[in-house]
C-alpha cells in the first residue's frame, strides 16, 4: 500500500505541507480564504529534534491501536487506510493518547483528525506531498509494507 514517507534530510521546516494539508481538507476553493486569519488544522505536522526537521503523519499501521481503542467505532481500516467517521467520533481523545507516533490530533469542534491520504480531496497524491517544494515527502509503496 502507498504511504507518505518523510525524507528528513530534505526537509527545510517550511511548514508548507501543513498549509497544503489544511487547505485540501478545508472544503474551500481558495487557499487565502480558507486559511488567512483562521485556525489551521493540518493532519500532518512538522517537528524539530536537534536541528533536524521532519514531517509527521499517520503511518496507517498494519495493527492500529488507535482503531482498537476507539470506543465509538469512529476509526476503521478501509483498504489499508485508517479512516475517521466524524459523525461517530464523540471526542473522547483516546486515540490521541494511544497513538505511539502522535499522528492523531484534535480538530474543529472536538472531533479527532488524522491523515487519510487525501483520498476524498486530491488528485493522485496527498496534498502535503504535492505541495512540498523540496520533495521531503514522498507517496510510494516500499518493500517493507505488508
Amino acid at each position: 500500500m502507498k504511504r507518505v514517507y518523510a525524507e528528513e534530510k530534505w526537509c527545510i521546516g517550511c511548514h508548507l505541507c501543513e498549509y497544503n494539508c489544511a487547505f485540501a481538507n478545508s472544503g474551500e476553493s481558495d487557499m487565502a480564504k480558507a486559511l488567512k486569519n483562521k485556525p489551521v488544522f493540518p493532519r500532518i505536522t512538522v517537528e524539530e529534534d536537534n536541528k533536524i526537521t521532519y514531517a509527521l503523519s499517520c503511518r496507517h499501521c498494519d495493527d492500529p491501536i488507535c482503531v482498537k481503542s476507539c470506543i465509538s467505532g469512529a476509526l476503521s481500516v478501509q483498504n489499508g487506510v485508517i479512516r475517521i467517521d466524524k459523525d461517530k467520533c464523540i471526542g473522547c481523545l483516546t486515540c490521541i493518547l494511544v497513538c505511539p507516533y502522535g499522528a492523531v490530533s484534535q480538530g474543529k469542534n472536538g472531533v479527532v483528525q488524522k491523515c487519510e491520504l487525501c483520498l476524498e480531496n486530491s488528485c493522485g497524491e496527498p496534498a502535503c506531498v504535492k505541495g512540498c517544494p523540496n520533495r521531503a515527502l514522498v507517496y510510494e509503496e516500499r518493500g517493507d509494507d505488508k
